[in-house]
């Protein structure tokens, strides 16, 4: 299906799905700054041949979605300073756009910030939840999922105003905070950065979503109250989201499955598709098996 838009409480919301209505919904949400696009269309095919009608969308402040307003600053999100919006808001936009598309309950599968806002969704709409899936990600734990230090000049410089320097800036980035034990396809990331460009850059919305993540507190006593198969899968190389992170989000809920996989940064290379697909095939399958 092309592109759409809805309006989801007040916030408009570009979303795709993929596969078949009739199949097992999935919902998709990236991380900090990536449009959906960065969900490989080649990934969400697998994904659809597996049997599962595919959701994902532009997080708010991001690609097509709407741009907020209101200045943030990681500093005043340090001095407690209320956040323009919060990662409840992001989490409501995707329990929003399910009851949109006519969906009770979806699996959901969250990446670095999509993976906190998969959290919160379950955390809030528990109903709306199958089963989820937590890559890259962590609890909100002060003393976990730190980056490395040497990473984060990259992340925080200025947003390039050509296209063909954007295009650089992202493949020197992800070759930083990539999978080392993966082979790292340079033609496909700069496609992605090609299309990233055109559907909109907004550097200051992702500002706000990184302070809508330093803001955020501890999620890791509303994750033991979770009932639901869920699995994490983090990398042992992650330099920006620190496997501790990971960790910590799996001893939090309840039954939840580990799985860290060596050579894994903080992306998502087409050599880890298969344990990606497998795992959420794998815990969709939970899901059903604990209701029947």
């Amino acid at each position: 299906m092309a592109e759409q838009s809805v309006d989801i409480n007040g916030v408009r919301i570009c979303y795709e799905t993929i596969g078949d209505p009739a199949d097992r919904p999935l919902m998709l949400i990236m991380g900090l700054g990536g449009p959906m696009i960065w969900w490989d269309d080649e990934l969400c095919g697998q994904l659809a041949e597996r049997g599962f009608h595919v959701i994902r969308f532009d997080n708010r402040d991001c690609g097509r979605s709407q741009a907020m307003t209101g200045r943030a600053s990681l500093i005043g999100s340090f001095l407690r300073q209320p956040p323009p919006y919060s990662l409840g808001d992001m989490a409501d936009d995707a329990a929003g756009l399910l009851d949109h598309l006519g969906i009770e309950a979806a699996h959901v599968t969250g990446v670095s910030l999509g993976g906190m806002i998969a959290q919160t969704l379950a955390i809030r709409h528990p109903a709306k939840v199958r089963s989820l899936v937590s890559v890259m990600s962590t609890t909100g734990g002060k003393l976990v999922g730190w980056p490395n230090p040497r990473v984060l000049p990259s992340l925080l410089g200025r947003t390039p105003q050509s296209r063909e320097a954007y295009v650089e800036a992202v493949l020197s980035t992800f070759k930083l905070i990539g999978s080392p034990g993966f082979a790292f396809d340079e033609d496909r990331m700069r496609t992605r950065a090609m299309r990233t460009f055109d559907r909109g850059l907004n550097r200051a919305g992702t500002l706000r979503q990184l302070v809508a993540i330093t803001s955020a507190a501890d999620r890791s006593a509303q994750l033991r109250r979770l009932r639901l198969p869920a699995l994490v899968i983090h990398g042992k190389a992650d330099p920006l989201v620190h496997v501790s992170g990971g960790k910590a989000t799996a001893r939090a809920i309840p039954g939840a499955e580990l799985v860290l996989v060596p050579g894994m940064g903080h992306d998502l290379p087409q050599g880890i598709w298969p344990t990606l697909v497998d795992g959420i095939d794998r815990t969709a399958k939970r899901a059903v098996s604990t209701r029947s």
